[in-house]
């Protein structure tokens, strides 16, 4: 009976400190780590929450770009810090792609991570140079198919999900494109439109000013419907590519072992600051769905990501990096 006294009391001074951390978190400056060069639709939403997620919290959030091997410099900077919510990752579903991609890794791309919440759900289009004759897929496709292993398309780094996308629709539509990599979506549209590469998928977030001023020439979406903010671009389906869809999710991530009550209040500030008026109408511009899951939601949503993912990269005959 006193051994079960003595738990109680224990557990219940567990909940406390857990409280306690969570109310007093966070007390100086947090690192919002992004994992690709500014400029990019990662970047860009990080500037947008991370903004926000600083009048919430009392403290600035300042966003530290460290690209480079496919978000893992940044995921390892993380992954090393010390357990306690004062550096959060803001990435991609690469997060899930990274354990079927990578032989050696400075750090676990499983364990060594908590996640906290899927911020966002986002769209994908598929870009063409103004430098190449071709005004729809129909007609960039005709081209490809002519000149096979000719055209090239911006790749953000191999594995990268933009990447695995790619290799998915030359398959579904038998192109013959080689991938060129870059560090991030924003240098490939600059590559875009200088005619260093033909074709690229990016995130809809950040396309829609080049496709709407014309400096870059819409192809296709790959949502199941056409999008509010580029309604005039059909899908892959109304192009030919039939069944063809595919989306990401941006979400947060702290090094594993941070206390749960700080990860619950991450969480919950960020689900939050997506309900904001103002944060809806700049993602609804941006072309993302907000979303704001609980810890368990993403923790779960994840392990299903990296499930599917696998299945990609062994169908696609990526091999394993070094």
């Amino acid at each position: 009976m006193q051994r079960r006294a003595v738990l109680i009391a224990a557990f219940t001074l567990a909940l406390s400190g857990g409280t306690a951390w969570a109310q007093a978190y966070p007390t100086r400056p947090v690192r919002l780590v992004v994992p690709f060069a500014p400029g990019g639709a990662v970047d860009v939403l990080a500037r947008l929450v991370g903004a926000k997620l600083g009048e919430q919290f009392g403290q600035p959030v300042i966003v530290e770009n460290h690209a480079g091997a496919g978000g893992n410099i940044g995921a390892d900077v993380v992954a090393k810090s010390p357990p306690d919510g004062y550096t959060i990752l803001l990435n991609t579903n690469g997060q899930a792609i990274t354990p079927a991609l990578y032989r050696h890794l400075p750090f676990d791309p499983v364990n060594d991570f908590a996640a906290v919440t899927q911020l966002v759900a986002s769209n994908l289009i598929l870009l063409l140079s103004p430098k190449l004759p071709a005004k729809n897929f129909a007609e960039f496709a005709a081209l490809a198919k002519a000149k096979p292993g000719v055209l090239n398309y911006g790749s953000s780094g191999i594995g990268n999900a933009l990447h695995l996308t790619m290799e998915m629709l030359k398959e579904a539509a038998g192109l013959d494109i080689v991938a060129v990599a870059y560090r991030s979506d924003a240098q490939i549209h600059t590559a875009l439109m200088a005619g260093d590469v033909q074709v690229a998928l990016v995130p809809l977030a950040t396309a829609v000013p080049l496709v709407a001023d014309g400096r870059l020439t819409p192809l296709a979406v790959l949502t199941a419907h056409r999008t509010a903010v580029l309604p005039e671009v059909p899908t892959l389906a109304e192009s030919g590519v039939a069944g063809f869809t595919n989306s990401g999710w941006q979400g947060f991530f702290v090094a594993a072992g941070t206390p749960a009550a700080i990860v619950d209040r991450i969480a919950r500030d960020s689900a939050l600051l997506l309900k904001d008026p103002d944060v809806i109408a700049r993602l609804k511009a941006m072309a993302y769905e907000p979303v704001g899951s609980t810890p368990a939601e993403f923790t779960a949503f994840v392990a299903a990501e990296r499930e599917k993912f696998a299945r990609i990269v062994r169908d696609a005959h990526i091999p394993m990096q070094d």
